[in-house]
């Protein structure tokens, strides 16, 4: 029983069985609103497909629902819809305010949550929050629009519908009696003082590929359901088979109402908004809330149904509705019998089990409860994800459905146009589920460390999978985000690769095939960045944009207002790191394979030529002597012009660190023998940066250390960093130094005064768009990889190096302490005190003492640097999923005993799921 899940994920990735245990599971997004996808080429993405159009629109390049689920190519979707009576619109998908819409951006305003998943999707659970009042549509965006950017945003919990708990709690269940009979339990809860009606629609629709044409999907025989008995319908699909789908009986005893339509725009739309065709996208909203006759399909078939159920809920109670659906040859002879409910059981006791598996003995139950639901987050933002750059430009028609007789091919478009290689078919985990949903070449790497010891055979699969052609461009970049695949992203993908390696290498046994996989790609990617972000050809990297938005004075994805060009701390030291991950795989293949020796001394040598161009002692380096402190410099008219802002940027080159260990050494003479003649014929390099230190621990191994910045700039880097008046926050990094409250950067150009001033919360720069915020704030990636280095540090260091934590406290530490000090406070974030509260999720006293709140966390893009609330996109479970690891490391470390990961059979990427 406890290996239940561990020996489903090894047979799904190994094609062991015929079982596919992943073909169903989360992937359906919760709003799938106007993006660059949906939108025409001449279009604003942001203005386009409102929230009201998506009830009666088709989309093109996905499907969404509440609380849903899909197969892998979205083929038959499942989700909620919910009407309490008094609103205007069938809750079908969550609702949010677009970016120009909100005060800080685009925003989600809804109130849901993960609390399970196994990674299988064998069991899911989910809760949503609906109001018993008519849902504040406008208010929400009137409110919002109505404040600027000094003001917080106007929540849904801000409009009082939770008061008096009048609100349902929709927990939906899924749990798989098989890897095709999937059973679903939605427990609707009245935490209200009142009975109140509800009409629960549990709705099944095909995602339509037969009305855009071949261009857009091979052509195909149209889908349909219709319904077989009472109870019951058959849904039948080209390539997915046949699925029996099943409703049972509602509370009163009775069958629900099956309505179909067809899920088809309804283009009466478009010329008078108050009509309604029949058999349209929008036929139950018309029928159920507006009240039309003769709206729904009267033939029972169509390729949307729905088993339609009322009820009143009492007051304080809670009602269940059961649905099943199975692929014709599992169908069950009773769906709904004892069986129903004991794999529920099992499932649930598996799930637990699972969860178990996954932590030490050193956590508490708020800290378990916390990791549980950062997995489940992870887990349920998998989402299905197409876009085909030709295609797109192809069918671009203004988001307005065409006959296939009439389309006409768009007008080309510069977005994304040069990406004609580009073809995104697959599940991919997104930072959310609500926004968009999409991807970011770097948000990606970052979540493969906490899915390395969730599933590693996910973790692997989606390595590879941005390092394949149909991702990789053919001239080596990786695709950045779906708005400008051609912008930069940190190259993070080799550290993120050489981890997941690491991690997954269970008993000595690393997956060499994984890693040599994934470095032949890598190698084209360095090459990109080398041919293409070296202006100068000195080693110096401009990498433009590199994820942080508005760290600096300028949009560093354009060009400069001034004139000249901008030499990157962030871009050069990420070249760095790029090249000590390289060198550390080349290291571990050369043990099977020479060749790859000379691989090593390419990247050590390359390594060592960015150290000299950031350090270099003649003033035309990134190091700032009188500060201490890496800055980018603006090269303009002859002169290097440092602009002096202390932030994040000036720490990445704390990553650059590596540590050797003599008997990797001793295994790789040709590798020695070229680096013992580098040593000799260039001794002036320790002069600027850490070079191959010899040293010998307590454990007797001796090691090297390969580091950016000397031991003495360390040391200097390190009391900014642990300064409670610069970088260190009550809760983590500060991603840029407080000392710049008082004291801001500024430049004068052209007469304009451009400040960049310390803010622990929203920014009141648009630079690059609402919520992008790198000026003070607590971002989870990078507090990770500073926390990875100062343990690389202490590997080589040990205890001989103490420092001050934190500054001028008295208190000193070694590094293994500090990376833990920085572990502990980014954990209070989500981790009640002593008066219940969590720092990131701001609520009432009312919800913190409620049983039906306080429990629920979410996962935020990042965090107030003084309070800890929680701030972006409040389910970006993604990167900051990377708390999970973080309390376990935390634990292990307060263990007496660090518990061993059970012996399994390596997790090995298959190529066929990628």
């Amino acid at each position: 029983m406890p290996e239940a899940e561990w020996d489903r994920l090894a047979a799904e990735s190994e094609r062991e069985s015929n079982e596919n245990w992943k073909r169903w599971g989360p992937y359906l997004s919760e709003r799938q609103w106007g993006t660059v996808r949906e939108s025409a080429a001449e279009e604003d993405p942001w203005l386009n497909f409102t929230y009201e159009q998506a009830i009666w629109r088709t989309y093109r390049w996905g499907e969404d629902g509440l609380m849903g689920i899909c197969d892998r190519q979205c083929r038959l979707c499942f989700g909620l819809a919910l009407w309490n009576g008094q609103d205007r619109i069938l809750k079908e998908r969550l609702f949010g305010l677009t970016g120009p819409e909100g005060n800080h951006g685009e925003d989600v305003k809804e109130a849901y949550y993960y609390l399970d998943s196994t990674p299988t999707h064998s069991y899911l659970k989910g809760l949503y929050k609906y109001p018993q009042a008519e849902y504040p549509y406008q208010r929400l965006r009137d409110e919002n629009a109505g404040r600027d950017r000094s003001q917080p945003e106007f929540e849904l919990t801000d409009t009082g519908l939770f008061d008096e708990g009048r609100y349902f709690d929709v927990q939906v269940e899924y749990a798989k009696a098989s890897a095709e009979d999937i059973l679903i339990r939605v427990t609707v809860s009245n935490r209200g003082p009142e009975p109140a009606p509800l009409h629960i629609l549990p709705t099944w629709w095909f995602r339509n590929t037969w009305a855009w044409g071949p261009t857009l999907e091979k052509p195909e025989k149209k889908p349909c359901m219709s319904q077989t008995g009472e109870d019951e319908l058959l849904a039948k699909h080209e390539t997915l088979g046949e699925m029996q789908i099943y409703a049972d009986a509602g509370p009163d005893g009775e069958s629900p109402e099956w309505m179909f339509t067809e899920n088809e725009t309804n283009s009466w739309r478009f010329e008078d908004p108050n009509s309604g065709r029949p058999s349209c996208k929008d036929a139950f909203h018309l029928a159920v809330v507006e009240g039309m006759d003769g709206v729904v399909n009267p033939t029972n078939s169509g390729t949307k149904a729905a088993a339609h159920y009322q009820c009143v809920i009492p007051a304080g109670e809670s009602v269940q509705f059961r649905m099943r659906m199975s692929a014709k040859e599992q169908s069950p002879v009773t769906p709904f019998g004892a069986g129903f409910e004991d794999a529920f059981e099992q499932r649930i006791e598996e799930a637990d089990r699972f969860a178990k598996s996954l932590v030490g003995p050193g956590l508490s139950k708020d800290e378990e409860m916390v990791l549980r639901q950062a997995n489940a987050g992870l887990l349920w933002t998998k989402q299905f994800y197409h876009y085909v750059i030709p295609r797109w430009l192809e069918n671009s028609s203004g988001g307005k459905q065409r006959r296939k007789s009439d389309q006409q091919p768009g007008a080309p478009s510069k977005r994304n146009a040069d990406w004609g290689h580009l073809y995104n078919k697959n599940i991919i985990s997104m930072p959310d589920k609500w926004e968009y949903p999409w991807y970011a070449a770097w948000d990606s790497a970052f979540h493969f460390i906490p899915f390395a010891k969730l599933d590693p055979y996910f973790a692997k699969e989606q390595a590879i999978l941005f390092l394949r052609e149909w991702y990789m461009h053919p001239n080596g970049q990786l695709p950045a985000y779906e708005w400008n695949f051609s912008d930069v992203n940190p190259p993070v993908h080799a550290w993120a690769c050489w981890r997941i390696y690491q991690m997954t290498a269970y008993n000595g046994d690393g997956d060499r095939v994984f890693l040599e996989r994934v470095f032949q790609k890598l190698l084209l990617n360095f090459t990109w960045w080398v041919n293409r972000k070296d202006i100068r050809g000195k080693h110096v990297f401009s990498g433009g944009f590199l994820g942080l938005d508005n760290v600096g004075i300028f949009d560093r994805s354009k060009p400069l207002p001034t004139g000249g060009h901008l030499e990157q701390a962030d871009g050069t030291a990420w070249m760095a790191y790029f090249c000590s991950s390289m060198l550390s795989i080349a290291f571990e293949l050369a043990e099977d394979n020479p060749a790859y020796e000379d691989m090593a001394s390419k990247f050590f040598e390359h390594y060592v030529s960015i150290a000299e161009a950031m350090n270099s002692l003649d003033g035309t380096g990134l190091w700032d002597e009188e500060d201490g402190f890496y800055y980018d410099h603006l090269h303009i008219d002859g002169r290097s012009i440092p602009l002096k802002i202390r932030s994040i940027v000036g720490l990445i080159p704390l990553l650059t660190v590596d540590v050797i260990e003599d008997q990797t050494m001793e295994r790789l003479p040709a590798f020695c023998k070229r680096m013992d003649w580098f040593l000799k014929f260039r001794p002036e390099l320790s002069k600027f940066m850490t070079y191959m230190e010899s040293d010998t621990q307590e454990d007797g191994v001796g090691r090297k250390l390969l580091a950016i910045p000397t031991k003495e700039r360390l040391l200097r880097m390190l009391r900014y960093l642990l300064d409670e008046d610069e970088f260190l926050s009550p809760y983590g990094i500060r991603s840029l130094s407080k000392f710049h409250l008082e004291h801001p950067f500024e430049y004068e150009l052209n007469g304009e005064r451009l400040c960049v001033q310390y803010q622990p919360a929203e920014s009141d720069s648009w630079l690059f768009g609402g919520n992008s915020n790198w000026r003070g704030p607590i971002w989870f990636p990078l507090n990770y990889l500073l926390i990875e280095a100062l343990e690389r540090y202490y590997k080589f260091y040990g205890k001989s190096l103490r420092v001050e934590c934190p500054a001028r406290s008295g208190q000193y530490m070694d590094l293994q302490e500090v990376a833990d000090e920085i572990r502990k406070r980014l954990s209070t974030l989500f981790l009640a005190n002593t008066e219940g509260a969590r720092p990131s999720y701001c609520r009432s006293d009312r919800l913190i003492n409620d049983p039906h709140w306080r429990e629920l966390v979410l996962f935020y893009e990042y965090f107030d640097a003084e309070t800890g609330k929680g701030l972006g996109a409040s389910h970006q479970t993604g990167w900051t999923a990377l708390i999970a690891p973080i309390l376990g490391t935390l634990a292990e470390h307060r263990s007496a005993a660090t518990p061993k990961p059970p012996k399994r059979k390596q997790a090995t990427a298959s190529s066929e799921s990628v």
